[in-house]
Formats: structure tokens, sequence, C-alpha cells
């Protein structure tokens, strides 16, 4: 085998965070191998096209539009070469069960001057601001201490070379260590239905906001801050533009060519074994396979002490799942905007349902992506590709979803009538699909059908996903929505970028051109 053959970094799986790293890889001069076991590429990212109409299958909101600029940057490439972009305000409609309507706007005081006339009275709009003043904070301190560097726990956030500072003791407690989600929104925001629409923040990583740490708060300034954006040709450009660029930098794809296990030797990698039995020598992997399952499935026989310690070191719990209707309506709502959620009566219920008795909620919030109102080619003249999400438990023993669906379907459904304000969506349906916890377990390879990763529960520790360099393996790097800094599309890009970055900063492998690394 030629020596730069052996010196190749593999990356396992085509998410979003596997293509940012292979990208980001050779870009700095490292020869990058990509495997994926679908016949496409862009793992959840996909799209489904049927009767005129096309979906996307997963990721439907793009912010933070920053971080994805940075992978192109990292390759010397303007982003709007591969990305047309389309900037969405009113970032969200908000449909309550009482009957009102409140849009999110990206200017911060117009929303004020909204959430005021919304909540007469009540100093909602000077909350709205301090919430976000606060959350501006909380930025911030993760630009400082958290977001792009490998990290798995609170010791990982501080440098030892600096010593423990006053003012790293400040940001420490400004993270309001200790506190939920809910219950700052709530300290700032005296409407139930304003926090409902803030709670929602924290759905991007698919934790329930009652769980988990107040530090999450921080979304709402990136997301204010860098607006909300709608790549045109769907969700499905952003992978497609990345696989563009790898193999513009030399990345090979091999699609249809799953990995069985990681190859070791002692205390490091030394390649992988496909699901056909090719074993391939790689000097060094990245893993954007979900973090657990890549310990239990694809490290447990060939470095089980490994597998062994990563599970004693913390216990991690999957994320919700959710069931996704694709509804291509003959006609579209002209009530709707691009991004909706249609919320639950009471999302105390809806939260115990889904994250502590771990069964479907009775009265679910559904999310709504109407894409014909910005790209009409989603559907036939007049109609609409609708994109409808509903959370759900992971998966649990008992849940059967072909048993299952039929029921919450008439569940959503009857939401999107009566507080969705579509009474007649039935009638407007021409073409339907579904997606079940089931079915993304079992396409995507996720932790218990789980759409976000790992679940960002507990008030101290549920920031922190599993470190983007493995602590126990030499030359194992994670990516994804179960690694550091967690889900959400912005998050798994800069996780790819991390896992890339780290793994050129151990200079464990050696580049095109250098002898091979020992």
């Amino acid at each position: 085998m030629a020596e730069q053959e052996r010196n190749r970094i593999g990356v396992i799986g085509s998410g979003l965070a596997g293509l940012s790293a292979a990208c980001v890889l050779a870009a700095r001069g490292y020869q990058v191998v990509v495997f994926e076991k679908s016949p496409w590429l862009g793992g959840k990212a996909a799209v489904l096209q049927d009767a005129g109409f096309r979906f996307d299958m997963g990721p439907t909101i793009l912010t933070v539009p920053s971080v994805l600029k940075r992978v192109f940057d990292e390759a010397g490439r303007d982003m709007a070469d591969y990305l047309d972009l389309v900037r969405l305000d009113p970032q969200w409609r908000c449909l309550f069960a009482d009957g009102s309507t409140l849009d999110l706007v990206e200017n911060v005081g117009d929303m004020a001057a909204t959430l005021d006339a919304y909540s007469p009275g009540t100093g909602a709009g000077a909350g709205y601001r301090d919430f976000l003043a606060y959350s501006q904070r909380l930025h911030r301190i993760s630009e400082r201490y958290y977001f792009w560097k490998s990290i798995g726990g609170i010791a990982d956030m501080v440098d030892p070379k600096f010593g423990f500072s006053l003012q790293i003791l400040g940001d420490v407690l400004r993270m309001r260590m200790g506190r939920s989600v809910a219950s700052t929104v709530r300290k700032y925001t005296p409407d139930p239905r304003a926090a409902q629409m803030l709670d929602h923040f924290t759905q991007y990583v698919g934790s329930c906001p009652e769980q988990s740490p107040a530090v999450l708060c921080g979304i709402a300034n990136m997301q204010t801050t860098e607006g909300i954006w709608y790549p045109r040709g769907g969700t499905r450009a952003v992978p497609e533009a990345l696989v563009r660029l790898g193999g513009e930098l030399g990345v090979e794809y091999r699609t249809e060519t799953g990995v069985a296990r990681v190859l070791t030797r002692g205390d490091r990698v030394t390649g992988v074994e496909t699901d056909a039995g090719e074993r391939i020598e790689l000097a060094a992997v990245v893993s954007n396979a979900d973090a657990v399952r890549t310990h239990r499935e694809l490290l447990a026989e060939a470095a089980p002490r490994v597998a062994q310690r990563f599970e004693r070191r913390r216990s991690y719990e999957a994320a919700c799942s959710g069931v996704v209707l694709y509804l291509g309506l003959n006609r579209a709502y002209d009530h709707l905007l691009h991004h909706d959620f249609v919320f639950s009566r009471d999302p105390h219920e809806e939260f115990e349902w889904i994250y502590k008795k771990g069964e479907p909620a009775p009265d679910p919030t559904c999310y709504l992506a109407s894409t014909a109102r910005t790209e009409p080619e989603t559907a036939p003249p007049g109609g609409d590709a609708l994109y409808v999400l509903v959370h759900t438990p992971y998966l649990r023993p008992h849940h059967d979803w072909s048993k299952m669906l039929p029921e919450y379907r008439r569940v959503i459904i009857e939401k999107l009538k009566t507080t969705g304000k579509m009474p007649d969506i039935e009638s407007r349906i021409v073409f339907e699909s579904a997606l079940t916890p089931q079915d993304i377990h079992d396409r995507y390879r996720v932790l218990n059908g789980a759409i976000y990763g790992l679940a960002s529960h507990g008030k101290w520790n549920g920031a922190f996903k599993p470190a983007n360099r493995s602590r126990d393996l030499k030359g194992l790097y994670l990516a994804g929505g179960a690694a550091h800094p967690g889900p959400g599309m912005p998050m798994v890009l800069m996780s790819g970028w991390i896992a890339a970055d780290s793994l050129d900063q151990d200079r464990v492998v050696a580049k095109a051109g250098e002898p091979v690394a020992v």
C-alpha cells in the first residue's frame, strides 16, 4: 500500500459534521476519505421528491451562517459562490391555543414593542430586552470558553496556563449553573405565551427547557444577531455545497460503504473495516456516527476497554425523537409564514409526557415549514410542501410506531385544524409521507431514534457532550449532534470544524507530501 494511502484520514458518516470536518482537513492539506452507508451524502439533510413536491427531510432552520462561512474560509472560498441564502424576517409565526398569533421578528426594538402591545401592562417588552442582554452575555462566555475547542466538561473550559482568575469566576457565575432554561425565561418574561415562544430556542437541541441548563439561553442572542436563513434549493443545498467544496479539495467519497468497526492497535486507531469486510488502513478517524453508538458498536470489539471507559465516564441520555409528516397541499395557507409553531395548550404538560413519562404528548406543539412561500418550486403552482415536525420521546422498548403512527397522525392533524387554523387541511392533502422515531433510528443509526443526538438535560452538566478529541484512543475524533458542542445545524458544523482542528493540532497524521506520521 502506498504511503499516502496509509496516511489518510477516514471520516465515518457524511452528515453535516462529517462533511465539515472533511472540508477543513482537506483545506489544511490532509488526504481524506468519507465513508457513507447510505446511497446519498448529507445524513439527515436528505430530500424527498414526489408528485411535484420537494421536502427537506431533516433540518429546516439555518442559523448562525458565520459557522458555515468559516468552513469555506478555510479553503479561501467565497460561500456566496456555493449557496444562495435568503434571510427570513419575521423568523417564526407562533399560533397559540387561545387563538392568538405572535411573530418573532429580528429587530429587538420592534419585537419589544410587539410584546408590549401583545401583553399590555406587563413590562413584556422591557423583559425581552433584558433577556436578550443576558443571552448576549451567555453567548460571549460561550465564545470565550466553550465554542471552537474540544470540550467534554467544565474543567476543559479553563486553560490551566492562565489559572482561575476573578474574570473566569465571574463568567462562571453568570452562566447560572443550577438554573434551567424555563425558569430563566420566566424570570424575564411575564406572559406565558411569550415564554413558550422563548422556550423554543432550546428546541433546536431537542431537550426539555425545564431540565436544560440556563446557559442554553445564549442561543437566543445567536439567532437574533445573525438571523434565520433559507438556502435556495432547501437545506439540502448545504451538504451539496460542502460535497462540492470537498471534491474540489480532493476529498474521496465512498457511498454505500458502511463501517462495521474501527480497527486499533494498542492505544491508537489503525483503520476501519467496512460492512463488506474490507480492511482499510488509516492514520486517524473522525466519527460522525452517534458518539454512543460509535463506542458501543464500532469499538466494543476492537477496543473494549475504550468503550467501557466511555460508558463509565458519564451516563448519556438520548435527546427526543419526532414524527415528521410531509404533506403536499394543492392549496397553500396564506396565514402561515415560512417557519411556524403551533403551540401546545400547556408546555409543562407536554414536556411531562415527552421527557418524563416517555410517551407522545396528547396535545403537542407542531413545528411547520411552509417552503413554497419562499421557494415556489417546492410545490406545484398554488400548492405547498408542508413539513410538520412533532417532538416525541426517544424510542422505548414498548414503542411500536407501525401501530402508533395512525392514531398519532390523527392527533397531529386535529392540532393543525384547531390551533393551526387549518380546518380543511385533509381536503387539501394530495401527497403524504411520514417519518417515525423507528424510521429515524434505522435510517440514520442514531441512539434510540433521537433526532438531536444526546439530551442537554442536567442543570449543571447538561450543556456538555462527549469531547471531540477522544480521551482514550489516539487518532479518534468525534463530530456531530452527539458530540461537543451538540445538535442544531451551526453546532454540528462547528463540531466538525473542532474535530478537524483538534486532529490538526495533535499532529497525529502527516499532510500530503510529508512522511507518514508515527
